[in-house]
């Protein structure tokens, strides 16, 4: 049966989906094109009509998932700093429940030797993450919302290693569905950390 004619953009997305769908099961790793085609259930020359190659497939989907967790990120909520860095942090939960291929690929990336265009997207997404939380750190320090000695470089590293900790088990066991709870259990001890008002 012939499948319906989608627009070269509807295909695009349609593979970086399939490509993530495929991650949560399979090692990224080795996932061929064949396996891609064949869960689309196009061929692998359909699949290279849209992509020049297996690299531009990563690509595409490594700018998928740095812009939708910036979508999410951006569409938070105003709120105490405080209260805007828990509810990214259960963001970030709620996508990778969503889609547990993401931290798959990504761990992946950041794996490779050399530089990628696909590591490099891996990295800005990092750093951006990274800037989002330090921000938010600083204005709860400038409003006294934690202790006015706080280091917030430090502080932003250890909210970057919880929430990639939480990530990394869930990977080993293959299971994500505790880490709403968890998140919201860490993040108290992560307030309590930062000397935190009721407040902030």
């Amino acid at each position: 049966m012939n499948r319906p004619y989608l627009s070269a953009d509807l295909r695009r997305a349609e593979t970086v989906a399939a490509v993530i769908a495929l991650a949560a099961s399979h090692d990224p790793a080795v996932m061929t094109t064949g396996q891609i085609a064949a869960a689309m259930g196009v061929s692998q020359g359909a699949l290279f009509r849209h992509f020049p190659d297996k690299m531009a497939i990563w690509t595409a989907v490594l700018e998928w998932t740095s812009a939708e967790l910036n979508h999410r990120f951006d569409a938070l909520p105003d709120g105490p700093p405080l209260g805007r860095l828990e509810t990214m942090l259960a963001a970030h939960v709620e996508f990778v429940i969503e889609r547990p291929g993401v931290p798959r690929i990504l761990f992946g990336e950041l794996q490779r030797a050399g530089d990628t265009p696909t590591k490099t997207i891996a990295r800005q997404l990092m750093a951006e993450y990274r800037a989002r939380v330090a921000r938010e750190l600083h204005a709860a320090r400038e409003a006294g919302g934690i202790a006015g000695a706080t280091d917030v470089e430090a502080a932003t590293v250890l909210f970057l290693a919880m929430a990639q900790g939480m990530v990394m088990q869930g990977l080993a066991i293959d299971d994500f569905s505790a880490m709403p709870v968890l998140a919201r259990r860490l993040f108290g001890l992560f307030r309590q950390s930062l000397g935190a008002s009721s407040c902030a």
